[in-house]
């Protein structure tokens, strides 16, 4: 069944120019679109050649378009097979991602589309569209999920999104959940057990590190940033960004 619905797909191959590595030539950024195939564990078992343009490394041998792993072993595989979905979006969409997906897998829905944050093997991250469907199988759960992801071209405000490197120290973490979370300096301290002088320093150590005037500019940096988990509450900061 697999190879039949990859095959009708194989529309998406023009989208991307490929080098002698399977990866597009660098350059070269234009709007894409990434298909996959996942198992019903999410685990990536086919993809074209524009998934492989944005997700696999560029020491990834070639591949044929919307091929599966070779069973070869000699034959090396590109890294991107057999590696888990989520491990590809970024920490602060996951756990919303994830629930979506599991809705699907439980036969709850059909399909869904929502806006997603993907990271490269690089670490840099463009956003885009993403739409999944629950492929049938013999039985009546789905027999593999098919994802199509919608990329727009990279912007420098992108790189404001990917965590370079972990930016808060624990207690900065619970205070910014805190101001997300509506309190004020009182009873932050009174929760985290610090005086009042101590909550206003670490406020505008968190004012200087995010670049924000105010707590309610902190609020919304800390979440264009995706330092701040989506979807959930009360808010929490997303662990890639902890000391």
């Amino acid at each position: 069944m697999l190879p039949a619905l990859v095959d009708s797909l194989q529309f998406s191959a023009g989208h991307s120019t490929v080098g002698a590595t399977g990866t597009a030539v660098r350059g070269e950024e234009w709007p894409s679109v990434c298909i996959s195939v996942l198992d019903p564990a999410l685990t990536i078992r086919q993809a074209n050649q524009d998934f492989f343009r944005h997700f696999a490394t560029p020491a990834a041998p070639s591949v044929d378009v919307l091929a599966p792993p070779p069973s070869d072993s000699s034959t090396a595989a590109p890294d991107i097979f057999g590696r888990n979905f989520r491990d590809l979006v970024h920490p602060s969409v996951r756990q919303p991602l994830m629930r979506q997906f599991e809705r699907l897998l439980e036969g709850r829905r059909d399909r869904f589309a929502t806006n997603v944050v993907a990271l490269r093997p690089t670490g840099d991250v463009f956003t885009g569209s993403l739409t999944a469907a629950a492929v049938s199988g013999y039985g009546p759960a789905p027999a593999a999920v098919l994802v199509v992801m919608q990329s727009g071209q990279s912007s420098a405000d992108d790189a404001l999104v990917a965590p370079k490197r972990k930016l808060l120290s624990e207690i900065d973490a619970r205070i910014l959940e805190g101001i997300a979370a509506g309190l004020s300096t009182v009873p932050l301290a009174s929760r985290l057990y610090l005086s009042q002088h101590g909550v206003e320093y670490h406020v505008t150590s968190l004012l200087r590190k995010l670049k924000a005037p105010n707590r309610a500019a902190l609020v919304s940096r800390a979440y264009a940033m995706g330092a701040l988990t989506v979807g959930t509450w009360p808010p929490r900061v997303v662990e890639d960004f902890i000391k």
